[in-house]
């Protein structure tokens, strides 16, 4: 049986030469859209497209910049970036680095997970690790100033992360600064392995120390001093009420006020 086609198309009122053009016009439109779906976007993500994206350390060949050299066990996250390393990858280094894993021979920076062979062994030739089995190295460190160093340059050190650097950075501050590598020991969560490992790789330099005027700091004042207890606070501040001046800390061990341990450790931080 025929179907009879003319009533449709009377009502859409096109002839033969317009059906054609529409259905050659649907045809493109089908091509068009499965090209869409089969063809990958232009505009798609170059990180999608390209197996490594250059860092702003490397040059159009893909190589590492030849003037950044660096020990993985102490560069910073800058010069990490500036080296050639990625961001997600400078973070895992220094998070390794800093429960307390260690690179002892360049090849070993092919532990950084992420890190692809090709870009490692471009790295590995601009790397210089230090040797610290007596202390030393083979080229030449130079010492951090715990009273002017900031957490980034901190965490720098073995076994130091971005939590035992806001610590020592803390105590500094409550201190008024360090006159002693030995005080480190005082600061919470420091194992006593790591201050043996850093150690010789800082100082202290305290004539950036500040100091209080014992003759006439309030309670508040001499209460910034962690080394001072309640009670001995309020005995300095009686005692000064009498006398009027107090000379020295000897003067305030002879009166039973502090004991000569605590004069010892309170005397760099007080003037008279």
């Amino acid at each position: 049986m025929r179907i009879n086609t003319e009533p449709a198309k009377k009502w859409f009122g096109y002839n033969r030469k317009e059906r054609r053009a529409s259905i050659m016009l649907i045809i493109l439109i089908i091509l068009v859209l499965t090209a869409r779906w089969v063809v990958p976007d232009s505009n798609m993500d170059i990180i999608e497209i390209t197996p490594v994206r250059l860092s702003a350390a490397e040059d159009i060949s893909g190589k590492s910049n030849p003037s950044i050299v660096f020990d993985p066990n102490r560069a910073s996250f800058d010069t990490l970036i500036k080296a050639g390393f990625k961001e997600s990858e400078a973070k895992t280094l220094i998070n390794y680095r800093s429960k307390g894993g260690r690179f002892r021979k360049p090849s070993d920076i092919r532990k950084i997970y992420g890190l692809d062979s090709a870009r490692a062994e471009r790295l590995e030739q601009f790397i210089v690790i230090g040797d610290d089995k007596d202390g030393t190295n083979s080229f030449q460190r130079p010492l951090i100033d715990l009273n002017r160093c900031d957490s980034a340059t901190l965490e720098m050190l073995p076994g130091i992360g971005p939590v035992l650097s806001a610590r020592i950075i803390k105590y500094r501050n409550l201190l008024g600064g360090f006159v002693s590598v030995d005080q480190l020991k005082e600061v919470y969560g420091l194992p006593p392995e790591t201050f043996e490992r850093i150690r010789s790789r800082v100082f202290a330099d305290s004539s950036s120390v500040r100091k209080i005027n014992i003759n006439s700091a309030d309670y508040g004042s001499l209460a910034k001093i962690p080394y001072l207890k309640r009670y001995q606070i309020s005995d300095i501040l009686k005692y000064r009420e009498i006398e009027k001046v107090i000379s020295g800390t000897g003067e305030l061990v002879k009166n039973n006020i502090i004991t000569d341990s605590i004069a010892l450790k309170i005397k760099p931080y007080l003037m008279f």
